[in-house]
């Protein structure tokens, strides 16, 4: 199926015509290891001259993971829970953030996530959280900031610029994969739909622009269809009014 990308051509010609500048981002999530997904995110990342948040599982991160990073600056490692497990019972969403065990347990292995990654990346870590399948308890969110984080990132629209005093929202909006269907990349009209939505909903005020737009993708279960969609989608965007935004570094 080909793509129609002339409503969202149209809302950037709009965004042209009325001199907007979209912030944008990347995260990608799950990593662990330079595999060759991920070393195709990263050509990819490079030539599209978008870098990549990743979001890295600490606990089974790999020494190789942080080699590669290294020699590849357009890779931003971010920490991405502790062991990405699940912690609801099973009559619940899965999360490993939310008060499915004490508050100190949690927030131990939040810093125990940081702590780790540290030692793996030193300085080229971002203090941002991302909570695996974007789900957290505001409890650990409050808890976050005295842990030296300074981002935290979900899902959706911010309903607030700040997700506790110290600990600044950036969002994910816009996710390829078909999760509850085929597990390959939704209908591309549908995406350019909501993506359209969402950039109307930020030029009409009633979405936060402040905030980067962010696009979510998990290189390890990208098939060919992801990886063409999501190159011809930023390689749009980057062609528009962007302003490309990357985490603090503290």
């Amino acid at each position: 199926m080909t793509p129609d990308w002339s409503p969202l051509d149209r809302e950037l010609a709009i965004w042209q015509d009325k001199g907007l500048t979209l912030p944008l981002w990347w995260r990608d999530d799950d990593a662990t290891a330079p595999t060759p997904h991920l070393i195709r995110l990263s050509e990819l990342s490079q030539r599209l001259g978008l870098p990549v948040h990743l979001a890295v599982v600490p606990k089974p991160a790999e020494e190789a993971l942080a080699d590669y990073i290294a020699t590849h600056p357009h890779l931003i490692p971010v920490v991405h829970g502790w062991a990405h497990k699940n912690h609801a019972p099973k009559d619940e969403k899965k999360a490993e953030f939310r008060l499915h065990r004490p508050l100190e347990q949690v927030l131990t292995d939040a810093e125990t996530g940081m702590d780790r990654l540290r030692s793996l990346f030193g300085a080229t870590l971002r203090p941002m959280f991302v909570p695996p399948w974007n789900r957290i308890a505001p409890e650990t969110v409050s808890g976050l900031p005295g842990l030296g984080f300074r981002v935290l990132s979900t899902a959706t629209p911010r309903m607030a610029a700040q997700a506790a005093p110290g600990l600044e929202q950036v969002n994910t909006h816009l996710d390829p994969i078909d999760w509850r269907g085929t597990r390959g990349l939704v209908v591309p009209d549908i995406l350019i739909g909501q993506l359209v939505t969402l950039l109307q909903d930020r030029r009409a005020g009633r979405a936060d622009n402040d905030e980067p737009l962010g696009l979510l993708t998990h290189h390890l279960v990208h098939d060919q269809d992801i990886w063409t969609f999501t190159e011809a989608l930023v390689t749009r965007l980057m062609a528009s009014p962007v302003r490309v935004w990357t985490a603090p570094a503290n």
